[in-house]
């Protein structure tokens, strides 16, 4: 029997840095691509040279935004760009407020298994509350007929409630599925999360076996994170 399904292209936005050369933290809305987070956008543009895509979807934030100019340069196609706050990473609170005997848990929790709807990253929002914004937003993009082959430009945890949706059908959050800075995702959307395949998860144009690390993304942060604790004028928000 014949299927026909749409492909929704769920990206991450390439790597960034949340301090500058002087230590000093960017605003958390507001951090740039890094010279390797621009590499990574524009080898993925390469990757998507010959597929035509008919809308583009960011979250916003400047790194999403910067990661989607780059692959539509490097891919050199022109699709109409979007920017829906709804896509939005989860937000943390105030590291600073995080006692270090919590730091592990605010860090990492958020992002192992199964996730409770309760469970807070970085003391700020919620796994539900990124749930409750994120999963009908993706309704409303899926509900626009108009679309054949979408690209989604957002976030680590976003990514994850999306991918969750697609695998499960439910409000979950399966936080064990690795987003590396710059990964592609690949889904042919079908009515239903269950007639739906996800058919490429994390895909990197660069250091495609991931070779580099074995650390999660988190794992990674909070490494950084520990070393300027001493530096409370360093912390990011």
């Amino acid at each position: 029997m014949h299927v026909e399904r749409r492909r929704l292209l769920l990206m991450r936005h390439g790597s960034v840095d949340y301090f500058d050369a002087d230590g000093r933290p960017y605003p958390p809305d507001d951090v740039p691509l890094t010279a390797q987070g621009v590499a990574q956008a524009r080898a993925m543009g390469e990757a998507l040279r010959d597929i035509r895509i008919d809308r583009v979807v960011t979250s916003g934030l400047r790194r999403t935004r910067e990661t989607a100019q780059h692959v539509l340069e490097a891919a050199r196609m022109a699709p109409p760009v979007q920017h829906w706050p709804d896509f939005q990473e989860i937000r943390g609170g105030r590291l600073s407020a995080i006692r270090d005997d919590e730091l592990r848990d605010a860090f990492l929790a958020a992002f192992e298994g199964a996730v409770p709807r309760d469970t807070r990253f970085l003391g700020g929002e919620t796994i539900g509350e990124l749930l409750d914004r994120a999963l009908p937003a993706l309704q409303r993009l899926l509900a626009d007929e108009a679309w054949d082959t979408a690209l989604l430009v957002a976030h680590g945890g976003v990514n994850r409630a999306v991918l969750s949706w697609f695998l499960t059908g439910q409000h979950v959050f399966l936080g064990g599925l690795a987003q590396d800075a710059g990964c592609l995702n690949v889904i042919d959307v079908g009515p239903t999360p269950a007639k739906s395949v996800v058919r490429v998860v994390n895909f990197c144009a660069i250091d495609t076996l991931r070779t580099a690390t074995r650390l999660s993304t988190m794992e990674e942060l909070l490494q950084k994170y520990l070393k300027s604790r001493a530096r409370p004028e360093s912390e990011p928000t």
